[in-house]
């Protein structure tokens, strides 16, 4: 029977509805998730996210292979079109030949997921030097605008790096926010979010920040095509040297900057947000 499934979006959650179809002997047709439903002539089910399930399938998978463990958790991070039934047919494909196919990177069932997981550390090897950090009253914000969900793979490197600071990273794609405080990170959906405007000192480091990007550039050897391909154009908006005038100005008044330089509607991370939807996020 031809069936749509319909479930929250989270890793467990998909995860479920790879237990779910073996349980009722079924081959899902296309995958839903969020609020918005799909028009479709096939019949449509709602599968519940059960973590014991989900669990049960990673256990699976991983004993198998822990490489198609891993890939499975990165690739369900990806862009990558059609994300659920491509990551259905390795788990599927895994399950019924074993782990043999893997070492064949032209297969047709993984090459797709190979190649989107390659964009997806390709994009985090770029915004690890892309990042740009502001200071907001004692906490670091910056912003990205990923084409994957690299926040789960990204994380490990700034909390690492930032390990003693408070700070938050903001996904603006995928509207969700990595929060960290000195010995704990999170990661929690984030829909509305607007930047706080900076204060004098923020707004004069980045105008050393340009300053410095502008003095070190040798206009006779200027080669557009060349930075483009090294530092692609996608990644400009929210870097602080290719911002207009308002970027480097800062707020007039101090009352009008809300929280203790926190970005707006974010209380400042002296403790984390509440929990929300998880991501596979934890050991990647």
């Amino acid at each position: 029977m031809d069936v749509i499934y319909h479930y929250d979006g989270s890793f467990d959650g998909f995860l479920s509805c790879v237990f779910d179809s073996y349980v009722y002997k079924e081959i899902p047709a296309g995958f839903s998730s969020g609020e918005d439903g799909v028009f479709t002539l096939f019949d449509s089910r709602t599968v519940l996210t059960v973590p014991d399930h989900a669990a049960r399938v990673l256990r699976k998978v991983t004993a198998l292979s822990p490489e198609a463990a891993l890939l499975l958790r990165r690739g369900f991070l990806t862009c990558l079109p059609d994300k659920e039934p491509c990551l259905f047919r390795l788990v599927s494909k895994l399950l019924r030949e074993g782990p043999g196919f893997l070492r064949n990177r032209s297969d047709e069932t993984l090459f797709p997921v190979v190649k989107a997981v390659q964009h997806l550390h390709g994009e985090v090897h770029l915004l690890k030097g892309f990042v740009r950090f502001s200071d907001l009253g004692g906490v670091l914000g910056g912003e990205i605008e990923p084409k994957n969900r690299v926040l789960p793979v990204l994380g490990g490197h700034f909390t690492a790096r930032f390990h003693n600071e408070r700070f938050f990273l903001y996904d603006r794609t995928h509207k969700e926010a990595l929060f960290h405080v000195p010995g704990q990170s999170v990661i929690r959906p984030l829909a509305d979010f607007q930047m706080a405007p900076p204060d004098e000192t923020e707004a004069h480091y980045r105008l050393l920040w340009k300053c410095f990007y502008d003095t070190i550039a040798i206009k006779e050897r200027e080669n557009p095509r060349l930075r483009m391909s090294n530092m692609p154009k996608r990644y400009w908006n929210t870097m602080t040297e290719f911002q207009g005038e308002d970027w480097f100005r800062p707020q007039s008044s101090p009352e009008a900057v809300s929280g203790p330089g926190a970005p707006a509607g974010i209380s400042a991370p002296e403790t984390l947000p509440p929990r929300g939807p998880s991501a596979p996020a934890s050991g990647l």
